[in-house]
């Protein structure tokens, strides 16, 4: 009498991705936790390199695991990501009309920032020295007040230290950009290069193509110079439309167009390199000056860096603007732009409104990027942020109502929240102020008053019990409003 077959002993890989599959949905191993390193799965239970890269592999086809460069695999948050979104507003929006709605909820959550003892969950200002190389920059500062005396004493015109511009062009090559020194302006920071370059283009009463959602300190500062906005859709993960951009270009409904390609601001999301080429040449064909706001452009995921729009620009019809306040040091307040046709005129508005670059300052950020030391730590920080903004959308996914929507986000620390039906982020905003909490709600991020359900959160703090449990209660009242 033959005995029945014994059913086959599963595949080794397959036995280590149903382990670590179980793990993950039963908590044990929680949305942006850090699977053990390949040498350190094989090593602890005994298996061929290749048998942990199979599993892993798996995981990854399955959606449950990221693979990132340099970094490792990490489990991913289950979160949905918010839909595409409907048309935004064809006519332009008037200052009267920003001024009425969304400009005063600006000035709110800007005061409510500032009070203390407030809980920030929003801020896209890195807060602590896990972000910044502030004693390496410290170091810097003080050998050159030593050495060079001068720099306290001496202007420095515009365009600004040579050491600084020549570093800015060398770094400036990972992002595809093809820049030379004496193209480059030193500025107060990108809110000072965008300033300059909205003057540079436009005049007052002309219309400015804005993505929707946008950076909302854009909304005042059009206001204050005389601009209209159109608002063009933004998809959360493949950026703006640009083939709404092109229908209103075609129409010759705009004078200037403002955009982050690369990370965007509050998306977190990156147009693809063939879109970005698009949007060069849209600029080209039409002649119409495109504002490329790439203050986050450096602080990629992916390895190799993506290229800038700028980097696809042959006529200079592509101005872009960035700085080191996100990823070096705030208070330092240097940024840099790079004007193509427009570099002359932006060089004489640089004089006229702030006349000069602080020199010392300059000359030690110059010196930190020709150091080397700028690159290692932006390897760090790339790391440290994609392990950030994770652990943020595993805490979303935990705390705020079921359906909640979040980004996934190709860089920086930014995640963009779409609630349920139901909730509303303006109310959400008074009630988390009265609990010593602040956000930023939606409709911040849209001229027109848009996105009322939506909210941005940030992940560029320290994830202490006292932030957590602010998260924690921010999804509670979000959860209250349902009910």
């Amino acid at each position: 009498m033959s005995s029945a077959a014994s059913p086959a002993t599963p595949p080794l890989y397959q036995a280590l991705s149903e382990e670590l599959r179980e793990a993950i949905r039963d908590g044990r191993l929680g949305a942006g936790a850090r699977l053990p390193s390949v040498r350190e799965a094989a090593a602890s239970r005994g298996i061929s390199i290749n048998t942990v890269i199979a599993a892993y592999r798996q995981l990854e086809t399955q959606g449950l695991v990221d693979a990132r460069p340099q970094a490792g695999y990490f489990v991913r948050t289950r979160l949905a990501v918010p839909p595409a979104p409907q048309a935004a507003a064809a006519e332009p929006s008037s200052a009267m009309a920003a001024e009425s709605t969304v400009l005063n909820r600006i000035t709110t959550v800007l005061e409510a920032q500032m009070r203390p003892n407030t809980i920030d969950l929003s801020l896209a200002c890195p807060m602590g020295s896990d972000f910044y190389p502030g004693e390496k920059l410290g170091r810097i500062v003080a050998g050159l007040t030593r050495r060079h005396p001068e720099l306290l004493t001496d202007y420095s015109l515009p365009p600004g230290p040579l050491v600084l511009r020549r570093e800015i062009c060398r770094h400036a090559a990972e992002l595809g950009m093809q820049l030379q020194p004496d193209a480059i302006l030193l500025t107060n920071g990108c809110m000072e290069a965008l300033q300059l370059a909205l003057r540079a283009t436009t005049r007052s009463g002309d219309t400015v193509g804005l993505e929707s959602p946008t950076y909302f300190n854009l909304i005042p500062l059009l206001d204050r110079l005389g601009l209209k906005a159109i608002e063009i859709p933004t998809h959360p993960e493949g950026g703006l439309s640009l083939d709404a951009l092109e229908l209103l270009l075609s129409e010759k409904r705009l004078q200037a167009v403002v955009a982050m390609p690369t990370v965007h601001n509050p998306l977190g999301s990156s147009m693809s390199p063939a879109a970005k080429r698009r949007l060069a040449e849209l600029a080209r064909s039409y002649r119409v000056p495109v504002i490329e706001d790439a203050l986050y452009a450096e602080l990629q995921f992916s390895a190799p860096l993506q290229p800038t729009a700028k980097a696809f620009d042959r006529d200079g019809w592509i101005i872009v603007c960035a700085s080191y306040t996100k990823t070096l040091a705030p208070g330092m307040r240097i940024g840099w732009m790079e004007g193509g046709r427009y570099g002359r005129e932006l060089a004489e508005l640089k004089f006229c409104a702030s006349v000069a670059q602080p020199a010392l300052l300059c000359e030690a950020v110059g010196r930190f990027l020709e150091s080397g030391g700028y690159g290692q730590h932006m390897r760090r920080l790339r790391r440290t942020y994609a392990a950030q903004t994770e652990r943020l959308r595993g805490l979303i996914h935990d705390a705020f109502p079921t359906g909640t929507r979040a980004t996934q986000p190709s860089g920086g620390f930014l995640v963009w929240v779409e609630l349920p039906e139901g909730c509303e982020t303006n109310r959400l905003f008074d009630l988390a102020l009265r609990r010593g909490i602040s956000m930023t709600p939606g409709k911040l991020y849209s001229p027109s008053g848009r996105y009322t359900r939506h909210l941005r959160l940030s992940g560029c703090y320290p994830f202490t019990d006292r932030h957590v449990h602010a998260l924690m209660t921010l999804g509670e009242l979000a959860s209250g409003q349902l009910r």
